[in-house]
């Protein structure tokens, strides 16, 4: 892939998400998706956050664009400093802010600057002071080597063109020792040509994934051991609404994708 066609990729997916920022709705565009696909806070419901973590949060912080509940697999401690790649509103932030403490500290990282005045506005509504956003890719990381202890992200490795740096990245800046905790989407079956070549498939957390060998390999030549991915199967249920009618839970899965820096 060139560098041309992954900076197109890169604004197709800083436009989408910044417009959800601004005006709501799905990460996909209306013409391929259900009426209620991700964009419906309740949507975290069905993905694995339960009703108080839900409430938990400031509102307009849960924004439902996410495939699974990546703090609630991480084993936070009290004192860790925990990054969040693609941090959108800041919900999995403030909820890995509950499980570190005023001792811990918790960094989101976002490229789209919509949504990281959504999250700092609702920082600043719910009083979280161990809770900070940084503008940047995740390719490139705003943060220092070897400052981190875990990393979290949810729904959001799948959407960059180039994944090996993205791991690249997270093995920098995390210390020896840290982790991974990370929900998003694999590839199980080759994406049909016809759907693959739909802009909205890519936006909408479908055409980026990558098969499960890709991303161990990836993640073993980045420099990290006990590379874990356990795919849910049962995400079949959710993912069908993402793009109406177009068979796209055949294609993707939701996968947790654990590993540690060696």
């Amino acid at each position: 892939m060139s560098d041309q066609v992954k900076d197109a990729l890169r604004a197709e997916v800083r436009a989408r998400y910044g417009g959800i920022a601004v005006a709501g709705g799905s990460c996909c565009g209306a013409s391929q998706c259900a009426p209620q696909p991700l964009g419906n806070p309740l949507a975290s419901a069905s993905v694995g956050y339960a009703a108080e973590e839900m409430a938990a949060v400031p509102d307009g912080a849960n924004m439902g664009l996410g495939c699974g509940n990546p703090q609630a697999i991480a084993e936070l401690q009290a004192g860790e400093t925990v990054l969040d790649l693609g941090s959108g509103g800041g919900f999995d932030c403030f909820l890995a802010a509950r499980q570190v403490g005023a001792a811990g500290r918790v960094i989101g990282v976002d490229m789209t600057p919509e949504m990281l005045a959504k999250a700092r506005d609702n920082a600043r509504k719910g009083g979280y002071a161990n809770v900070e956003f940084r503008l940047g890719e995740i390719e490139h990381l705003p943060v220092a080597d070897s400052s981190v202890d875990v990393i979290i992200s949810n729904c959001v490795i799948n959407l960059s063109p180039d994944k090996a740096q993205v791991f690249a990245e997270t093995c920098r800046v995390l210390r020896p020792g840290g982790r991974l905790a990370i929900s998003d989407v694999v590839a199980v079956a080759p994406l049909p040509p016809e759907l693959g070549a739909i802009t909205e498939a890519y936006t909408c957390c479908a055409a980026g994934a990558a098969p499960v060998a890709e991303i161990e390999a990836m993640l073993k030549q980045a420099g990290f051991s006990a590379v874990s991915v356990e795919i849910k199967e049962d995400s079949r249920a959710f993912i069908k609404d993402w793009m109406a009618d177009s068979g796209i839970e055949n294609y993707i899965r939701s996968a947790v994708i654990i590993a540690e820096k060696s």
